[in-house]
């Protein structure tokens, strides 16, 4: 089963800043909740995830690498493990008070309940992520 879930976010920050938390594959991974650690390995980034789904009792983990870049304006990346599949995609774009972020996720599930558990936790998920590490910036959702 596949998810397609796109959202637009408001940012109080300049496109480079947050460009720098979007574009960086580590920062990426350090943001998502359910990543429990992560590894770099030369072009991949590998996360290993804990989700909470019934009968999955250990870790996924999932390869993750960047396919498109276009500094300071976009990023691609894409995901791959047995569990899922998963692109993501943050296009930036300046504002007169900072920037635009549209985050557009496919996620294609091999087991029941993950579609579930990423449309449910997206909106937190996104926040988090372009809101910086330490909640530095305000991102509010426009669309």
């Amino acid at each position: 089963m596949t998810v397609d879930v796109e959202r637009v976010y408001e940012v109080d920050a300049p496109v480079e800043d947050v460009w720098d938390l979007l574009a960086d594959p580590a920062l990426r991974a350090q943001a998502i909740s359910v990543v429990d650690d992560y590894e770099e390995r030369g072009e991949e980034t590998i996360w290993h995830l804990r989700l909470p789904i019934p009968g999955i009792r250990r870790t996924v983990s999932v390869r993750t690498r960047d396919v498109e870049r276009d500094p300071p304006r976009f990023v691609q990346f894409v995901g791959e493990s047995k569990l899922m599949t998963v692109q993501g995609e943050h296009e930036l774009t300046a504002t007169e008070d900072g920037c635009r972020v549209r985050n557009r996720f496919v996620v294609d599930g091999r087991l029941p309940g993950i579609e579930g558990f990423f449309r449910r936790g997206i909106d937190d998920e996104i926040k988090r992520l372009i809101g910086g590490a330490e909640g530095q910036f305000t991102a509010r959702r426009v669309a």
